[in-house]
């Protein structure tokens, strides 16, 4: 093949019959690489027994599928989630055994491919410098960085919706529908992707004066097929379409408020674009744009871009028998960055609205499938400045991303935001195992997920199950049916974030508003529960200002 031909290929993205093998080595190859140094930067938690709700729900449910072929489990309570993660997981373990090691390993590969994704899609969008700087913002980004190692859905789903965006843009209908489809197996949430789908093909057909494929018609209602028949049959085996008495009302009835929906909103609205340094991001977009607007500068020049210069030089015998596949592949890529940013900006507007609307738990994590191409997009805006500046900006915001590892914000906040869930595991195993020794079979009095831990040795932090007596946590209302005779040592911890500077302190309006609407309460003090239960403190543990206490009677 002539040389110039095979470059203009490489540079336009057109597919010839005998260059895939060598992208999908490329790709393979930069999904191993990004694997092992992800794996080298999470070395110290790799062993990290299971946390929060990975011990609640996800590890007990693909334990069941592990042992027992089950998609809805019984070891713990269903919570209507789709399967493909918990699938994934169990597999992983029938290969390589099941523990820790295995789990954080298979999740760090979900990690390592979203981040081949995005550098994918950054060359095909822009060019390799752009996505060569998105993949080390994300990487390094606190969520994204913590949540590499946890068996959550949302990194998953984050990877196929990625994988289903670059489908739309490559007009791929079928590796639209398998990637859409993952996505939606991976999350249910990741249903939204469908009507940013269904729009983008719209606005593309309409502007083309044309009828949408029949091909697209079938890759556009795949994943919701799926998902339908996904809700048959967990209704058949639970009598619910989706969750559980608990789950409807935690996840769906207590939020359709709409004081709480803008409540809502702009949490999400700042953990995108504010909290965890993502403000710098978003700062040096809008800077990127004034810039732009002001010197005139237009949208920066790709791989793909440039190769419309190549064009007139193409052999005679190419151009000829290629024409027609030329005008339906590079046309379009003129303006594929506007269209992606198009996908990018309806996929955001959709999750924002929707987790605005359900979810009791207003996590940060389940906004991951939004956040690659959110970064993607902000390091193209970025780029608009002199390069000095932009890569300035870039380094600078990357040191704040690795600072944000081990900063805590001066509020409650999800300990999975950052490494503070390493310190809180690391704690709890520690006061685990001193419980361990004790002699006797104390009843323990503690909340979930230590009373999980406690009771569960799958979860990493016993040998033997405990006696456990379980609390909903450790607010006033919850020890008011307590008794001093229903339990024998009493396992308090600290089950959120909160210093000393504690905004919800300085502004008592803030608090109310969260105690009202997202169910927020602070914790008893100790001291009353030791004055009530006469109790006397046995051990404590602290690290990085989070802490467990163990009491007992005072007259042991």
């Amino acid at each position: 093949m002539n040389r110039r031909l095979e470059k203009h290929y490489r540079l336009s993205g057109i597919e010839d019959f005998a260059r895939p093998p060598r992208f999908r080595f490329r790709a393979i190859l930069g999904s191993l690489a990004a694997f092992v140094v992800l794996c080298l930067l999470h070395y110290p938690l790799l062993r990290l027994p299971y946390y929060w709700d990975e011990a609640g729900y996800y590890i007990p449910a693909a334990m069941d599928f592990y042992s027992s072929g089950q998609l809805v489990p019984s070891s713990t309570l269903p919570m209507g989630h789709t399967p493909l993660v918990i699938i994934y997981l169990a597999l992983a373990w029938r290969a390589f055994g099941f523990s820790p090691l295995v789990t954080r390993a298979a999740m760090i590969v979900c990690a390592a491919c979203t981040l081949t994704g995005v550098y994918a899609l950054g060359r095909r969008v822009a060019n390799r410098e752009i996505g060569c700087w998105s993949v080390l913002l994300l990487a390094l980004s606190p969520l994204f960085f913590a949540q590499s190692v946890l068996a959550h859905l949302d990194l998953a789903a984050g990877l196929f919706t990625l994988l289903a965006l670059l489908a739309l843009l490559d007009e791929r209908p079928w590796r639209f529908a398998l990637a859409s489809t993952c996505a939606v197996l991976s999350k249910e949430t990741a249903v939204v992707l469908l009507p940013v789908a269904w729009i983008f093909l719209w606005w593309q057909h309409r502007r083309a004066a044309s009828s949408l494929p029949r091909a697209w018609w079938v890759a556009c209602f795949a994943p919701l097929a799926v998902l339908v028949a996904w809700a048959g049959f967990y209704h058949q085996a639970t009598g619910f379409w989706m969750g559980n008495h608990q789950w409807l009302r935690y996840n769906l009835y207590s939020t359709l408020n709409p004081v709480r929906i803008l409540l809502t909103l702009l949490r999400r609205l700042y953990e995108t674009f504010v909290g965890g340094f993502n403000w710098l991001l978003t700062a040096g977009a809008i800077a990127g744009i004034w810039w732009a607007q002001r010197n005139k500068i237009g949208e920066p020049q790709g791989e793909v871009a440039q190769a419309a210069g190549d064009n007139t030089t193409l052999p005679a015998q190419a151009t000829a028998s290629e024409a027609s596949e030329e005008s339906v592949q590079n046309q379009p890529r003129s303006n594929i960055l506007r269209r992606f940013v198009f996908l990018g900006g309806w996929l955001t507007t959709a999750y924002l609205v929707m987790l605005s609307m359900v979810g009791g738990a207003v996590l940060p994590r389940y906004l991951l499938p939004i956040f690659p191409p959110l970064v993607l997009i902000a390091v193209i805006l970025i780029w608009r400045l002199p390069r000095p500046a932009a890569r300035s900006i870039m380094v600078f915001t990357a040191g704040c991303f690795v600072w944000a590892w081990f900063l805590n914000p001066p509020y409650p906040f999800p300990f999975e935001d950052n490494l503070a869930y390493a310190d809180f595991i690391r704690l709890h195993e520690q006061a685990a195992q001193f419980l361990e020794a004790q002699p006797g079979n104390r009843r323990i009095l503690t909340a979930w997920p230590a009373s999980d831990e406690l009771a569960r040795p799958i979860l990493g932090y016993v040998r033997q199950p405990l006696n456990v007596v379980a609390l909903e946590g450790f607010g006033r209302h919850e020890f008011h049916s307590v008794s001093p005779e229903s339990f024998d040592c009493l396992y308090l911890y600290s089950r959120r974030w909160e210093p000393s500077n504690n905004w919800l302190r300085s502004f008592p309006w803030l608090q109310r508003l969260q105690q009202r609407y997202f169910e927020y309460q602070p914790q008893i003090p100790e001291q009353k529960l030791a004055e009530r239960y006469h109790l006397r403190l046995l051990a404590s543990f602290e690290r990085q200002r989070q802490w467990v206490r163990i009491y007992v009677r005072a007259e042991e």
